[in-house]
């Protein structure tokens, strides 16, 4: 199963070279970077781990790139995701995000089926993933 989540998640994995376009594009609306990673990639977990701080004030996109080289050593068997803030407004709104980094085996979700009281049903996911501890939950 390939996750889909954000910007580009139903088309190939960016080149660096198309990662470094996506975020000279940002620099130049004044975007800030960040770089996030996970292990629980949930539709619903919107809070990733923070690599470092958010870039503000760069002009040059190789920064960002620098970080993100360390960040895949670090974390070569997680998610990875950059993410563009615009502050213009006063608020931190994120205006793009994008996944730059998979593990290997993306074991995806089960769909949980719930019976209620007067024929109710709900349905929920429950990644693969999350049957191993957390930071173990893609290594072999």
């Amino acid at each position: 199963m390939r996750l889909t989540q954000g910007a580009f998640s139903f088309l190939p994995d960016l080149s660096d070279d198309e990662i470094r376009a996506q975020v000279d594009y940002g620099l130049e609306r004044g975007w800030a970077w960040a770089i996030e990673t996970t292990d629980d990639p949930h539709p619903r977990n919107t809070y990733w781990e923070m690599w470092g701080t958010p870039m503000f004030g760069l002009k040059d996109g190789a920064a960002v790139l620098y970080e993100l080289e360390a960040c895949r050593k670090g974390h070569a068997d997680q998610y990875i995701r950059l993410c563009a803030f615009d502050s213009t407004r006063g608020v931190e709104s994120i205006r793009l995000a994008f996944i730059v980094n998979r593990p290997a085996e993306e074991p995806g979700f089960a769909l949980q089926r719930q019976d209620g009281s007067g024929r109710s049903i709900r349905y929920g996911l429950k990644p693969y993933s999350a049957d191993r501890p957390q930071g173990m939950r893609y290594r072999e």
